[in-house]
């Protein structure tokens, strides 16, 4: 497998994590990249622009995809300004390691 980082591009937030995420290395494919990091962050991909592999490289096919590495970290450039409607409300607790009351503790 080739684990990536990947998260969308949000310029105005203070915090924009990254999430990891694992591809077959037999299946390095842009389409494939496309289709699980849209997955895992609970994107529409009919909604993204471009991957860009950070700082500054946009990626546009099969040859590009092949050659990341491990811990590569990328991001999703949406085609829309309002982000917001663009994200399944559940994404978070869908995913097997989310903890809803761990969430909910106050210190």
């Amino acid at each position: 497998e080739l684990v990536l980082k990947v998260r969308i591009q949000k310029p105005n937030l203070r915090e924009n994590d990254f999430i990891e995420i694992e591809l077959d290395r037999q299946e390095l494919t842009y389409k494939e990249l496309l289709r699980v990091s849209c997955h895992e962050l609970g994107i529409n991909p009919e909604h993204v622009q471009k991957i860009r592999k950070l700082p500054n490289t946009v990626l546009r096919k099969d040859k590009d995809v092949a050659r990341l590495q491990d811990f590569q970290e990328l991001e999703l450039v949406l085609t829309v300004s309002d982000r917001s409607f663009l994200f399944r409300p559940a994404a978070l607790s869908e995913q097997g390691g989310y903890n809803k009351k761990a969430s909910e503790l106050t210190y």
